[in-house]
């Protein structure tokens, strides 16, 4: 695969200039060894799949790290006895650096965020970026490196099967979970029929033929290894009762078509009646990877109320919330929703997303625009 600069490169230099440790946390396959290998030339590496280096470590781990003044482990999770070893040796070392990868987050495997409080950074990489690649065949085609650079390039068609059958029968069992992946897939090709919709526990457990608390921990396991997003409600004293629960939404789009039997192509794609859920995703993704390298304290949310008001998007970026409705087209919606919700947060200004480029004011303080040009004004892209 040809190597692609990444806008996450400056946001991981950044973190080893404050910290002695830095975590990359990604889905498999979204390019974190590639960053940490052209990012961080004079390290040296160790994948903690290929059994060698797996072996060697896990034999004198004291040892290993002292050898390497910098050094990235890659799947580091597959060593649970490497991070309270780490804590004392980062310690006892303030002058070494290393970088773990892994594609399950800390709060899934409870090992970073146990052993390595203050003394770790974590940089999230998600799939590609709209600056870093044709941004309609990133939405169209999903976000990860390989379908767009890699050589042979794979066909999308060809290549999520063999992902998703990966990640279901060998990655998450990995991690200690045993779940038939007939499930998994089954509450995941159901997440992507619903995409975007509200999280009921009590309905999706039925499908299945679980209960409710059943499906919460597939859902963890899930948001753990970065294939779905519960995009969480914004909760505010605003006089009016908000919607408590949260939208699930199959991060990746290209993932989501696979789900749904979309072809990858843009005929195929508009014709589909999820095409509208499609295009939220890839915005929210977007909005999401852009806002956490700017401010990685940035959250993305969605408001409603149960009066039917509702805004996909509300972004806290910076200390401050914006917020943006996401539509397909490229005429003007009725933007009552968005003024009530600024009414209601008392915000001036709102955007709505489209396919459009152009950006046009439609009311005082809601400007439509594209997403390049949204990300522009929002100093994040």
């Amino acid at each position: 695969m040809l190597v692609h600069p990444r806008l996450a490169a400056s946001r991981l230099r950044r973190l080893l200039r404050q910290f002695p440790a830095v975590a990359i946390l990604g889905a498999r396959q979204v390019g974190k060894s590639t960053l940490a290998r052209t990012a961080l030339p004079g390290f040296t590496v160790l994948d903690l799949e290929d059994p060698n280096d797996h072996a060697r470590l896990a034999a004198d781990i004291p040892f290993v790290l002292s050898q390497h003044a910098r050094l990235v482990i890659d799947e580091a999770q597959r060593l649970p006895a490497l991070f309270p070893v780490l804590r004392s040796f980062l310690d006892r070392h303030p002058r070494h650096k290393v970088v773990l990868l892994g594609s399950a987050s800390p709060a899934l495997t409870g090992q970073i965020s146990e052993s390595l409080t203050g003394r770790i950074g974590f940089l999230d990489l998600a799939g590609l970026s709209v600056l870093e690649a044709d941004a309609e065949r990133v939405w169209i085609d999903g976000g990860f490196p390989r379908v767009h650079w890699g050589r042979p390039r794979p066909r999308p068609q060809e290549w999520y099967p063999g992902y998703l059958r990966t990640s279901l029968e060998q990655d998450i069992p990995q991690l200690g979970f045993r779940v038939a992946s007939l499930r998994l897939r089954n509450l995941l090709t159901m997440i992507a029929h619903s995409q975007g919709g509200l999280c009921n526990l009590s309905e999706l457990g039925g499908s299945l033929g679980v209960n409710y608390h059943a499906v919460a921990h597939l859902l963890d396991i899930f948001e753990g290894v970065f294939l779905v997003r519960r995009l969480r409600p914004y909760f505010a004293n605003v006089g009016k009762r908000l919607v408590k629960s949260p939208k699930l939404y199959v991060r990746d789009t290209g993932l989501l078509h696979h789900l749904l039997g979309v072809g990858f192509n843009r005929t195929a794609l508009l014709a589909h009646p999820k095409a509208g859920a499609s295009f939220e995703t890839f915005c929210i993704e977007q909005i999401a990877l852009h806002a956490r390298l700017a401010d990685p304290t940035a959250e993305v949310y969605f408001y409603r109320t149960h009066g039917g008001v509702e805004v996909d998007c509300l972004l806290r970026l910076r200390g401050r919330l914006v917020p943006i409705e996401i539509k397909m087209g490229t005429s003007a919606p009725d933007p009552s929703g968005l003024l009530a919700c600024m009414g209601d947060l008392r915000l001036s200004r709102g955007y709505v997303l489209n396919l459009g480029r152009a950006p046009v004011e439609i009311r005082r303080g809601i400007v439509m625009t594209g997403l390049r040009d949204l990300l522009r004004r929002l100093r994040i892209g």
